[in-house]
């Protein structure tokens, strides 16, 4: 079984919600391109000021969505 990466942005702002589900729909459209399978998109507010999008993809896959995407930082899922 391989191990699945969390890639996350970080969005904060009193727009911090709005601009994280807006930024999953790119995601999600990168994920259809690419075909890339398994992948969860999704986002999580932390507060009213502080919201993450996220995408977790196959460690194998984590290299090219890093370049591609840019994320704030990522983490084991």
């Amino acid at each position: 079984m391989s191990k699945k990466i969390k890639l996350l942005w970080d969005f904060r702002g009193p727009e911090a919600l709005k601009i994280a589900e807006h930024h999953c729909i790119h995601l999600r459209e990168y994920a259809a391109l690419e075909e890339l399978e398994g992948s969860e998109i999704d986002i999580t507010k932390v507060s009213d000021m502080y919201s993450i999008a996220f995408m977790i993809v196959e460690e194998k896959d984590m290299n090219t969505c890093r370049e591609a995407l840019k994320p704030h930082r990522g983490q084991l899922a």
